[in-house]
């Protein structure tokens, strides 16, 4: 096994580690490490991530259904329009996109470029809700209250959003559900890795035909992730998880920085 391939192993497991120590951010590491560490194309790259990402948080919203955790109603409110999206997204607005977009002087934009600065910018702001951390609002013992037609706008904007990118969305699902359905933060938190994998998987569903997958790495990648949540879940009763998630989040911020730089002015 070649030394880039132990990185790039190393690094799905660091995914999962991410995924169990702090409930989420994990998935927006999946693309750069498959990009940059694996040299996958990043059309590929979101496809896969889709799937890693979707079979992760499955394994997560399993775990926190057996508690009793997950408000599968509002989950299955926010999921519909959000799956929809992700799908159409996958299978007909990504195959659109032409191959080259623009120019900028000497600087041809991409696809692929695009693909990766837009996602570097969803990585800035998923730093940023990290960093800024959020406060717990709700109650526990309050009745979820559903505002139907925004939930269905933001299912639709985030489904968009995780076909694009094909990161999870969680830290833009938990504050709509803590915020539109007034869900407990704890339960937002597992109802949105239901909504997550759901979304996830239905949108990889939309690339098996445009794609050609690689079922054996893409098997082993995942594999590895899910060990990694087991991990991260363990060691998270000795860790602080408010102090962890900041901590990575300044991480995020930088690697975002670097994506930007990376694709712009390093390419050049």
């Amino acid at each position: 096994m070649e030394i880039v391939e132990i990185l790039g192993f190393a690094g799905a497991l660091l995914i999962g580690l991410t995924l169990g120590l702090v409930g989420g951010g994990g998935s927006i590491l999946t693309v750069p490490i498959l990009v940059y560490v694996l040299s996958i194309d990043p059309v590929t790259a979101t496809a896969y991530s889709l799937f890693i990402v979707g079979v992760s948080a499955l394994v997560g919203a399993i775990r926190n259904a057996q508690k009793g955790m997950v408000d599968f109603r509002t989950g299955i409110v926010f999921a519909v329009p959000a799956l929809i999206a992700v799908f159409f997204t996958r299978k007909f607005v990504i195959p659109a996109i032409p191959d080259e977009l623009f120019s900028l002087g000497d600087f041809l934009v991409t696809k692929c470029i695009a693909i990766m600065i837009f996602f570097a910018v969803i990585m800035l702001v998923a730093a940023y809700f990290m960093i800024k951390g959020r406060k717990d609002d709700s109650q526990e013992g309050q009745t979820p209250k559903y505002n139907y037609p925004m939930i269905i706008i933001e299912g639709v904007v985030v489904g968009f959003l995780t076909g694009i990118v094909g990161a999870g969305g969680g830290f833009l699902i938990i504050p709509a559900l803590v915020l539109l359905a007034k869900l407990p933060m704890k339960k937002a938190v597992a109802t949105s890795l239901m909504i997550v994998a759901i979304k996830s998987l239905i949108g990889f569903i939309g690339d098996v035909q445009n794609l050609e997958i690689d079922w054996s790495f893409l098997g082993i990648f995942t594999g590895i992730s899910v060990l990694g949540i087991f991990i991260g879940i363990y060691l998270n009763k000795f860790i602080d998880g408010k102090k962890l998630k900041k901590g990575f989040g300044w991480f995020v911020l930088l690697m975002g920085v670097y994506i930007v730089l990376k694709e712009t002015l390093l390419s050049a």
